[in-house]
This record gives structure tokens, sequence and C-alpha cells, in this order.
């Protein structure tokens, strides 16, 4: 066996997971849910709003920066001909 796989496998060999059952699991999960502080309808709507208006300024940013860039290129390939 390679010298690599032989310390995978000494050290997977070393190693305990704790397993717990189905049930336990979901409880944790519920319990862990339960501490979050979920944002209000207000919240999240704010949310949705700012998304989108920094995407379409993103967009429009773009689009000027692609825009002088293609003038540029086809500036330059008239120089070509």
């Amino acid at each position: 066996m390679p010298r690599f796989f032989s310390c995978l496998h000494q050290a997977g060999s070393n190693s305990t997971v704790a397993k717990t059952s189905p049930l336990e699991f979901i409880r944790q999960v519920r319990t862990e849910t339960s501490k979050v502080t979920w944002p209000t309808r207000r919240e999240t709507i704010m949310t949705g709003v700012m998304v989108v208006i920094m995407t379409t300024i993103l967009a429009l940013f773009f689009f000027g920066v692609d825009s002088i860039l293609q003038a540029i290129v086809t500036a330059l390939l008239k120089l070509a001909q």
C-alpha cells in the first residue's frame, strides 16, 4: 500500500464518530432552529427590494463598461483596415 494511503488508513482507524439516531438528529435540528432569529416580513421585503436595486445598478454599470470597451475595440479594428 502506498505511504499516503497507509497514513489515511491509520488516521481513520483511530477516529471515532458520534452516532445519533434519526429521531435524536431531528430533535437537535428543532432545538437549533428555535434559536434562530428569523427576519420579520418587512425586513424580508426590504432586503428583496435592495437586492433588486443593487442588481439593476450593477447591470447598468457593466452595460456601460461593456459599451465603452466595445467602442474602443471597434475603433482599433477600423484603424487596422
